[in-house]
């Protein structure tokens, strides 16, 4: 379960390095979805690096702040649960936002490593930082 919590933590950090498409790519298996819902879509290892490599001219500040991960693991495959509350740049308008959104994810083991399957982002709401959620809710 540690391993799984540090493969999180990794796509995270390279998340907020400016999106690091080649760090990030390489935490998903060949065949992996990526599914932002509103955020977008990715699929393949290869879809993955290319969508991230474009998510720095959208998105060029970003934290990561995830929480409350529900881990269960089966033998060589996982599912995980965690919450994510954000701090952000949009690049459109040069506009502070603030995001919340859940996760949920699909991880297997290869050869001793856990990967990334599947990774699902149910978003919560991504606000003005000025505004808040009750008065914009999506930006």
């Amino acid at each position: 379960m540690e391993e799984i919590k540090k493969l999180k933590a990794r796509y995270c950090a390279y998340c907020d390095d400016s999106y690091d498409a080649d760090g990030i790519a390489a935490l998903f298996t060949e065949e992996a979805i990526w599914d932002g819902g509103i955020r977008g879509r990715a699929e393949g290892r290869e879809g993955i690096r290319e969508f991230f490599t474009r998510s720095s001219q959208r998105l060029p500040f970003a934290i990561h702040m995830v929480m409350n991960p529900i881990i269960e693991v089966d033998g060589d495959t996982a599912k995980g649960t965690w919450y994510l509350f954000q701090a952000c740049t949009f690049a459109a308008g040069d506009q502070a936002v603030w995001g919340s959104a859940r996760y949920d994810d699909e991880y297997v083991r290869i050869e001793g490593r856990w990967m990334f399957q599947n990774l699902k982002l149910t978003s919560h709401f991504w606000t003005p930082f000025d505004q808040g959620w009750v008065k914009t809710r999506f930006v």
